[in-house]
């Protein structure tokens, strides 16, 4: 049976320049390529839910633009339901600019727009679309307050709450304390608890932080080395898939989609999530763009065949 996913997100139209290496400080490039897609990291993990297999479902907030209309038309091409995606009569449609280099690495700029717009009553009308998931994934592309009454209503209804603390910022700590599963990558797990991630130890060390921060579970995504995961059943790692990356752009969104569609809602197959999670996310970073290089669950099945 399919996992039931709610995302509450981001909803952005992606503009990515490649280039031979990024410019420095006050210097002119020519790009070599200019591509639009859809994108966010909100609309990002539901599409990785959705082609992973998941029941998956949206919250969010577009602008009243022909960039709105596109995003909504995207998710719904998945088979997402974007029934709870309201739209903003004042302010334009998320924007994001990335900058991507000949070794694929990427740097991002991002316009909220519509996004930071979200109002916590907008969640509370929603209410019955989240007591039907068995996940609901937030992250900080859209306000905070928005996500507490999301997490807060989530944990009414017994629903399993994962929060992706991307980009960083300075979290409410009412919104940890509704948190179950907490997914940073290793800059952003030292940015909210303190704590250099370097080794096994500084991670076990992040996870007794945010323990005592309210929340018991966590992932730590290490980029190309894998993720670490810590559970009160135990902790591990789980390396990463060695593959040539040509764009990592939504590596870290494909993980936690994929993640959610496979995890049961006790963890308890956390390890075998995972694998499947880095799998998707090893498939992610072979193809350009961020929505259109997102797997779906029978390419993922290939590729752990191959």
């Amino acid at each position: 049976m399919a996992n039931h996913v709610t995302v509450l997100g981001s909803l952005n139209v992606d503009t990515t320049l490649r280039l031979a290496r990024m410019p420095q400080p006050g210097e002119t490039l020519s790009t070599e390529n200019k591509t639009s897609a859809a994108g966010g990291k909100g609309a990002n993990q539901a599409v990785a839910a959705a082609r992973a297999g998941a029941e998956t479902r949206f919250i969010g907030k577009v602008g009243n633009d022909g960039a709105g209309q596109f995003m909504v038309e995207s998710l719904d091409n998945d088979h997402i339901d974007t029934s709870a995606i309201v739209t903003d009569k004042t302010v334009g449609t998320g924007s994001a600019f990335i900058l991507l280099d000949e070794a694929g690495q990427n740097s991002i700029l991002v316009y909220g727009g519509s996004n930071q717009q979200l109002k916590s009553e907008e969640v509370t009308a929603v209410e019955g679309e989240i007591a039907k998931a068995d996940f609901l994934i937030a992250q900080f592309e859209t306000p905070q307050a928005a996500t507490l009454t999301a997490f807060t209503i989530a944990k009414q209804h017994d629903v399993v709450t994962i929060l992706n603390p991307a980009p960083a910022a300075k979290i409410d700590p009412a919104i940890l304390k509704v948190t179950d599963l907490v997914v940073p990558n290793e800059t952003e797990s030292a940015i909210l608890t303190g704590i250099e991630v370097t080794d096994v130890a500084s991670m076990d060390a992040n996870a007794k932080k945010f323990q005592e921060m309210g929340v018991k579970n966590l992932i730590i995504t290490v980029g190309s080395k894998g993720a670490y995961y810590s559970t009160p059943a135990g902790s591990g790692f789980v390396p990463a898939f060695k593959v040539k990356a040509v764009d990592t752009t939504a590596a870290g969104d494909t993980f936690i989609g994929a993640l959610s569609s496979q995890l049961k809602t006790d963890l308890s197959n956390i390890e075998t999530a995972l694998v499947f999670a880095q799998r998707a996310s090893s498939l992610t970073v072979q193809g350009l763009g961020a929505m259109p290089s997102i797997p779906t669950y029978d390419q993922v099945i290939a590729a752990s065949q191959k």
